[in-house]
């Protein structure tokens, strides 16, 4: 008797002799649907033409929510909006920016040249 014989003969034939039953737990990954919330309060603190910045911000919060309770497609969609929010939020912003940049720019050198020109003409009064 071999040695693989002699352990069947001692311990027995399997106990169970049907079929073997798996089971499969299947983990979702969690899908990451960017809410843009940081964006979105950069945009209401610092550049926020027409409150755009606050309302992607309240789209953002919303986002954040649906991705809590579990509807993706609800978050993805609050998202694209705070998305498109802060997009023109910051465009506007960085245009109202350069125009003030520009509106002071020109409106330095004319007041600059005010004072010399109110002495100037006042030179021949005295």
């Amino acid at each position: 008797m071999n040695r693989e014989e002699h352990e069947v003969a001692i311990l027995g034939a399997p106990q169970n002799s049907g079929p073997v039953m798996s089971t499969v737990v299947n983990i979702q990954t969690e899908t990451i649907v960017p809410d843009h919330i940081v964006w979105s309060l950069f945009n209401t603190l610092f550049l926020n033409p027409c409150c755009l910045g606050f309302v992607a911000f309240a789209y953002s919060v919303k986002s954040r929510d649906r991705k809590m309770v579990g509807d993706v497609i609800g978050a993805q969609s609050y998202a694209s909006t705070a998305k498109c929010l802060n997009i023109s939020a910051l465009v506007l912003g960085i245009i109202m920016i350069i125009i003030l940049i520009i509106m002071f720019a020109t409106g330095s050198l004319m007041v600059s040249h005010y004072p010399y020109d109110i002495m100037k003409s006042q030179k021949g009064h005295y």
